[in-house]
């Protein structure tokens, strides 16, 4: 980890991945206490009741990973392919693009970008052009 990362840049790293840490909590949980618009909202996702208690599991302990700094990157890779499958989901249904089928990428950017931002080995195995070569001029 960089000694000369800004104090901004540390706090956007925590709340681009605070906000996945959290929907994906929030999400996990209700499908743990089924209340009716979960249970509803599966059903018309093509999935059955008994369906909620594995994808509920699946989803909390990539969530869990991705928020302990030592496994996070274990978990972004795991919540990258829930993210894999919703998509799948919605794609097969004729979801709306922007809202529903694309809201699983808007997380998983934030996931990654959350953990790129905090750690400068991935950054060094994904860098970005643009930033290295405003730090040249």
């Amino acid at each position: 980890m960089e000694n000369t990362m800004s104090k901004s840049r540390i706090w956007v790293a925590k709340l681009m991945s605070g906000i996945v840490i959290l929907l994906m909590i929030l999400d996990s949980m209700s499908k743990f206490y089924k209340p009716t618009s979960v249970v509803e909202g599966t059903l018309a996702l093509g999935y059955s009741e008994h369906h909620l208690l594995v994808i509920g599991i699946l989803g909390f302990l990539s969530a869990l990973l991705y928020a302990l700094p030592r496994s996070s990157i274990l978990g972004a890779v795991l919540l990258t392919g829930y993210f894999g499958g919703a998509i799948a989901t919605h794609i097969r249904l004729d979801n709306p693009l922007f809202t529903h089928t694309l809201f699983p990428v808007y997380l998983a950017i934030l996931a990654w970008g959350g953990i790129w931002l905090r750690d400068a080995k991935l950054r060094e195995v994904f860098p970005c052009k643009e930033c290295e070569s405003a730090k040249e001029k």
